[in-house]
């Protein structure tokens, strides 16, 4: 079960709210873009999108170690949603959409650790592309020292989902006949294209392929 906190619990819709760590695990794991809110050095609030990925009980996401705001250790808050559904009700009000959602509060801390860093530019790489970090050439030392990681332990984290039909089937006993349903919403991955600076019949790899 999730450790709840006063920050991490629901006071609304309080069904949707999901204490099972596997959900968070898979929500983590199915997304392919985070979005990390911090303060920054000026006192501003301020929400970066970026990768991530998920090793054990801890999140990873990266950025320019020339970004001061992360530059240090901090309170952040890291949120993941997929979108899975659209939900067309009979009354608009009663609009909404099925989605999984994760929020992840906590302190994150700025990894310097070497061998931690390249685990976690691994993580992400993979998590992102299956079989590139294999494939591609590693990075070297400035493109290191140019990375910043961050990670973020899964201790504070919320999880709320929605899923199913509209809401409002009383509409319809009442004789109101519109339509109403869900329009699902997939993410899907297109067909490779091939760097132009390659020749045109270059092969692709399996590991790009086989996605798509």
């Amino acid at each position: 079960m999730l450790s709840p906190t006063p920050r991490t619990q629901l006071r609304r819709k309080r069904d949707r709210q999901q204490d099972d760590p596997t959900t968070l695990h898979a929500i983590l794991d199915e997304a392919l873009v985070c979005h990390l809110g911090l303060v920054d050095p000026d006192g501003a609030p301020l929400v970066l999108p970026t990768m991530h990925a998920r090793v054990g009980d801890v999140v990873y996401a990266h950025g320019s170690s020339g970004a001061a705001s992360l530059a240090r250790d901090g309170q952040v808050c890291l949120t993941v949603t997929l979108l899975d559904g659209l939900v067309l009700a009979r009354s608009v009000f009663a609009h909404s959409a099925n989605y999984r959602s994760a929020v992840v509060r906590g302190r994150a801390r700025r990894v310097t650790d070497p061998d931690e860093h390249l685990r976690a530019l691994e993580a992400i790489v993979e998590h992102l592309t299956p079989g590139q970090w294999s494939h591609a050439r590693r990075p070297d030392r400035k493109e290191t020292a140019a990375t910043a990681v961050l990670a973020l332990d899964l201790h504070e984290a919320s999880v709320k989902v929605r899923q199913g039909p509209p809401g409002d089937p009383e509409l319809v006993a009442a004789g109101d006949t519109r339509w109403a349903g869900v329009v699902p919403v997939h993410t899907v991955l297109g067909v490779p294209q091939t760097c132009p600076a390659l020749p045109a019949d270059a092969p692709v790899p399996a590991h790009v392929a086989d996605r798509a």
